[in-house]
């Protein structure tokens, strides 16, 4: 046995914790997790069942854990793992399944397929058999962490210019980002980006709320690498930072995986560090315009708009109605997917596949159920509160020529505020028709 395939199985034995055995024993193989998967639905074949997927890894796990599997292998379906099948294994797991667990919340057992195919990510990690960029991502942020003041400076001169930006916006000419304040109420953490950072700090000021920026992104590669070491040094820079500046809470950047490990894996990795509450974005905008600490104006946006729920945020994070509280008071024309919420289809990009160039056809077949909602819908506004779903339905815009406008609920936000001027970028200016004379809050 290669040192290759003693590192995946011995990977595989660490995570066979009570909920993974549970998902490897417990399908009943009916076929009901087919319907529910965006890959299946786009191309109806075996190879996309999450039941087809998942058994790829039990017929290794029934190998190792079973005795008449190891003298009969045939009558059990088990395989011994070789590095063919650790190398299919790992771009079944990488390139047809998003993790976005729909097929889960649809199987009347719960068979969780994406924690099956989390165990295969991390065999593969562990085994060097992993998309190089997603570990270059994730080391790179790391290293990031050791030593800020490598790349310090240089943020603070690209915040120093936002700031000059925003001031224009708002007129102004008080308004500040804040890096690094000591005792702040809030520590907002952005992703790589001024799109991610200009609009919140507009937001914040208006709401004259007591915060301050982080020096990293929420991003956590580790976590789309299932390796845990990865992903808890990636956030330990994070709650060290957050640590340091004794902060109450953190909110997240409009970002789907970021907000579901910072709200319930980091908590348990830190347990006794961890002295703070973890909110998205989108819960800090609805709770804002609740309690009428920025104004807002809904005929600001004149198209058709619609919501599309990013897996991590809605399915598996909760976050379903805050989203829509938030379009209800800046759009009078929101119109729903179907179906929408807890049961959205994935759009095809989540799990870090947005990010490998190599499957990019992939998935862009596998968003097409995605395309043709939104094209129903004949909404020309298509709001993601993720960067990665932003990311996927921009390529599915130009792929299917679905002639739409994709936006961060935030940037929409800080659109109906009404303020001097508008954000920078913003190409379609026919679709916010709507605006009239500025209406500055207090």
């Amino acid at each position: 046995m290669t040192e290759t395939i003693e590192l995946a199985l011995k990977t595989l034995e660490s995570q066979l914790n009570q909920p993974l055995e549970t998902a490897l024993e417990a399908c009943a193989r009916c076929g009901i997790c087919a319907e529910a998967c965006h890959y299946y639905r786009a191309e109806p074949k075996v190879e996309h069942i999450p039941a087809y997927r998942s058994e790829q890894l039990r017929s290794v796990y029934r190998y190792e854990h079973d005795f008449l599997s190891r003298i009969f292998p045939t009558w059990t379906h088990a395989k011994k793992l070789d590095e063919t099948t650790l190398a299919k294994l790992s771009e079944m797991a990488y390139s047809q399944c998003t993790l976005c667990r729909r097929c889960t919340v649809n199987c009347p057992l719960g068979v969780d397929t994406p924690l099956m195919m989390r165990a295969i990510r991390a065999m593969a990690t562990a085994a060097g058999t992993a998309p190089e960029i997603l570990v270059m991502l994730a080391d790179s942020a790391i290293e990031k962490g050791k030593d800020p003041s490598f790349f310090k400076d240089m943020f603070l001169d690209q915040i120093r210019d936002m700031e000059v930006q925003m001031r224009d916006i708002m007129g102004d000419p008080n308004t500040t980002i804040p890096v690094e304040k000591q005792g702040a109420k809030i520590l907002y953490v952005p992703l790589a980006g001024a799109h991610t950072i200009l609009p919140p700090a507009i937001v914040f000021n208006a709401a004259k709320e007591d915060w301050t920026l982080s020096i990293f992104e929420a991003a956590n590669y580790g976590v789309f690498l299932a390796d845990v070491n990865r992903a808890k040094q990636v956030a330990k820079r994070i709650v060290d930072e957050a640590n340091r500046l004794g902060v109450k809470e953190i909110v997240i950047a409009e970002c789907g995986h970021a907000y579901a490990s910072y709200r319930w894996d980091v908590p348990n990795w830190f347990a006794g560090q961890f002295d703070f509450k973890v909110r998205s974005l989108i819960e800090v905008l609805a709770e804002y315009i609740r309690d009428g600490k920025i104004k807002v104006d809904p005929t600001t946006i004149s198209a058709g708009v619609t919501y599309h729920d990013s897996c991590n945020l809605a399915r598996n994070g909760g976050l379903i109605e805050e989203p829509r509280y938030v379009l209800s008071k800046i759009t009078t024309d929101f119109r729903e997917m179907t179906p929408n919420k807890a049961e959205a289809l994935c759009c095809g990009g989540g799990g870090g596949l947005v990010a490998l160039a190599e499957y990019t056809d992939r998935r862009l077949a596998a968003g097409k159920p995605k395309a043709d909602q939104i094209k129903k819908t004949g909404a020309k506004i298509v709001v993601a509160a993720c960067e990665n779903c932003r990311l996927q339905i921009g390529d599915l815009n130009e792929h299917y020529q679905l002639g739409v406008h994709i936006s961060a609920l935030t940037d929409l936000v800080v659109r109906a505020m009404r303020l001097p001027k508008p954000l920078p970028g913003h190409e379609a200016e026919h679709l916010f028709e709507g605006e009239k004379a500025p209406v500055l809050g207090d």
